[in-house]
């Protein structure tokens, strides 16, 4: 970052290659949209890019561009809930590549591929119906792997705060996946 900060177009283009699968993967688990979700992740690059003087280095970068993603992320549903009037964020529908895109065998069963994409599927709409404080901190770790520490500074709430969101979460969806057999979901 220190070189972005210097001009750098080439560190630039090394940051997005790096960050970009997995601020678009951020975006989609809060808003359920990949189409939107690359033009969200496109808008957290240029920020990034405009505001590189404001990064401090004595912070995490993956901790801030996360904060950048999270932020537009929850615009968008704002935006997506005043446009419409009022929208559950659940009804929000994933589309291109939907929620089942996982890296193929080299030669998958139709079955399998089938199942698969039907329990990511099943899984992702149980996580788009958590409550957005509970989903967007299961989200970042269980999905993104980031710590306790970074997940407290992205969302601006205390450690003892996330841990409790995650676990609550994690219970939530528990309850709601509680229906299917437990071979569907292994």
């Amino acid at each position: 970052m220190a070189a972005v900060v210097a001009g750098s177009q080439d560190a630039f283009r090394c940051l997005v290659e790096r960050y970009q699968s997995r601020i678009i993967n951020l975006v989609f688990r809060y808003i359920g949209d990949r189409h939107r979700a690359e033009d969200i992740a496109q808008e957290v690059f240029l920020r990034v890019y405009v505001h590189r003087m404001r990064y401090r280095q004595s912070g995490k970068f993956s901790t801030w561009i996360f904060t950048i993603a999270a932020n537009l992320a929850k615009n968008e549903i704002r935006r997506v809930v005043r446009l419409r009037g009022s929208v559950e964020i659940d009804t929000v529908e994933g589309t291109a590549g939907g929620p089942g895109q996982y890296l193929a065998d080299s030669a998958p069963h139709p079955d399998a591929v089938a199942s698969r994409e039907e329990l990511s599927a099943i899984v992702s709409r149980a996580i788009r119906k958590l409550p957005p404080k509970y989903r967007e901190a299961l989200v970042l770790r269980d999905i993104e792997g980031l710590s306790y520490e970074e997940i407290g500074e992205i969302l601006r709430i205390p450690g003892g705060t996330v841990r409790s969101r995650i676990n609550r979460a994690r219970q939530s969806l528990r309850e709601k996946l509680e229906g299917y057999d437990k071979r569907d979901l292994t």
